[in-house]
Formats: C-alpha cells, structure tokens, sequence
C-alpha cells in the first residue's frame, strides 16, 4: 500500500495539469472581458443621460452622444422645477406608488396563502385563471379598464390610478409558492395552541416569508413607479399625472419647440433615482432572501 500511496503521478498526466493553467487563466480573462464589454454598453446610455442633462440645450443638439458637458449647466435642473409640473408628478408618484405597494404586499399575500393552503371548491381553477391572465399582455386590458372604470366613477380620480393595481397574478403566484415551501407542521403548532386561520397567517405564516415579501416589494414599486399604460386610460387631469406620464407629456412638446435634452434626459434621470435607491438598499436582502428561497424550495 505504502509503495502504490508514494508513487510519482505520471508524466502525462503532470502534463495535462501544467496546460490547464493557462488554458484556465484565458478563459477567465476572455469571460471578464465580455461582461466588461457588455456591462459597458449597458451602462452607456445612463452616462448620455447624466451627460446630457448636465449640458446647455446647444451643446446638447450639437453632441448628443458626447458624455461630457462643455460647458457645465445646471439650467436643466432649474427649468424642471420651476417650468414644469414635476413636483406635483413626484407627489402623485409617491402617493400612488406607496399605497399600491403596500395594497399589492398585503393582498397578494393573503390571496397566495388561501390558494396554497384553504381547501375550497374550484381552487385549481381559479389559480389556473390566474395564471392564464399573466399570459395576457396588459395592452389588450386598457380599453376594459376603461370602461370598467368610467362606468364605477372611478375615471379621472386618485382611486382609479391605486384600486385597479393593489393586487396582481404576479405577485400571487409568487405567495402562494413560497407558502407551499413553508412545512405544513408550523401552522398545525400555532392551531394547537389556538390561533385561527388569519392569526396564523399573520403572526406565523407571514414572517417566514420574508424573501418573497423582499422580492414582492421591490417589483410592486418598480412597476406602479413605472406604471405608465395604466394612467394613460385612468386620469386625463393634468393634476393628478404621475411622473411617467408626465415625462410623456415632455417628449411630445408640451413645452415647445426644440429638442430640450437637457430639460427631457434631467426628469428621466430625477424619476430613475427612487428605484435605484429602493435597489441598492434591499440589494442584500434580495439576493440573501433568493437563496433562502431556494434552499426551502
């Protein structure tokens, strides 16, 4: 034993271990690379944008693709929040945004856990609904939201831009299979104990599902924040737009003639920085509840 322990490795096989190395080392330089190169190409529309909204309106027509600003001018800035409506679109955003989030974390909640755990008739049928209608592509919906809201005197209003939108298949689909993940046992302690079905959901249920309660949050304020189709057929007030059809209302020369990159590429940068905020600080938390996820599941 000792004789075959102690034996030199081959030669061939010494050989094939010096040649990986390099063989390694290229194919980790080429793979960097690429995702250096691709990232870069990402990346440089949002550097046009910050560039150009940092531009005079001259310098920006004249070199819309430059990312450098000569000179530097925060006329753009300026000209947002005093010519324009933009505060009040914020306002509305954060309104409408907030409330839809919170409508969407609560509701698509309790509509999962009563999919994965209640027993009722036509339970398969309606979850198979539910997934039919993520299969339906949202503008085919805006003519019925339409009427559907002007027939209930809900148009124009802040209800029709927040109670069409607090509860998604998405978002359900989501729940309810992260609550079949979660062992059933858990829930049949808390009923010994007495608790109902509500408290045992709430107080039991609910916290363990804190991934997908991360991952719900961040879609649901990146999509009502985003929310543009929606209130295109809800309001036509200009008092109650939010920020993206606001921005429309921007690019299509509300304001007059001329390209006016500064002042369009300064509002588009201004409604991006929320949700890359929210990204940033749920970014740990995001990727730690994925992995939770995955681990349950």
């Amino acid at each position: 034993m000792t004789a075959l322990t102690d034996r030199p490795p081959a030669p061939a096989a010494t050989a094939r271990r010096a040649d990986r190395g390099p063989r390694t080392l290229v194919n980790s330089f080429v793979g960097y690379a690429v995702l250096i190169f691709f990232g870069l190409v990402f990346l440089y529309p949002f550097v046009i944008q910050i560039g150009n909204s940092l531009k005079t309106e001259p310098d920006a027509a004249a070199n819309p693709l430059s990312p450098v600003p000569d000179p530097l001018s925060l006329a753009g800035f300026e000209r947002i929040f005093a010519g324009t409506a933009f505060p009040l679109w914020l306002g509305n955003s954060l309104l409408v945004t907030v409330l839809v989030t919170l409508g969407r974390v609560f509701f698509d909640s309790l509509a999962g856990y009563a999919l994965a755990r209640l027993r009722f008739r036509g339970r398969a049928g309606l979850f198979a609904a539910i997934i039919a209608v993520m299969a339906v592509p949202g503008v085919v919906l805006l003519i019925p939201k339409f009427l559907v809201l002007n027939q209930l005197g809900l148009y124009d209003s802040y209800a029709g831009l927040i109670v069409p939108l607090l509860a998604d298949a998405a978002g359900v689909f989501i729940m309810k299979q992260f609550f079949e993940s979660i062992p059933v046992s858990v829930e049949e302690a808390a009923r010994i104990d007495g608790a109902g079905t509500f408290r045992t959901f709430w107080s039991v249920v609910l916290p363990m599902a804190k991934p997908a309660l991360i991952t719900l949050t961040i879609l649901s304020f990146q999509g009502s924040w985003n929310e543009f189709p929606h209130s295109l057929v809800a309001v036509q007030d200009p008092g109650l737009f939010t920020l993206p059809r606001g921005l429309a209302d921007l690019v299509s020369g509300s304001l007059g003639k001329g390209t006016q990159y500064p002042l369009k590429l300064g509002a588009a940068l201004l409604a991006t920085i929320p949700v890359a905020v929210l990204f940033v600080i749920f970014q740990r938390y995001f990727v730690r509840g994925a992995n939770e996820g995955a681990d349950k599941g």
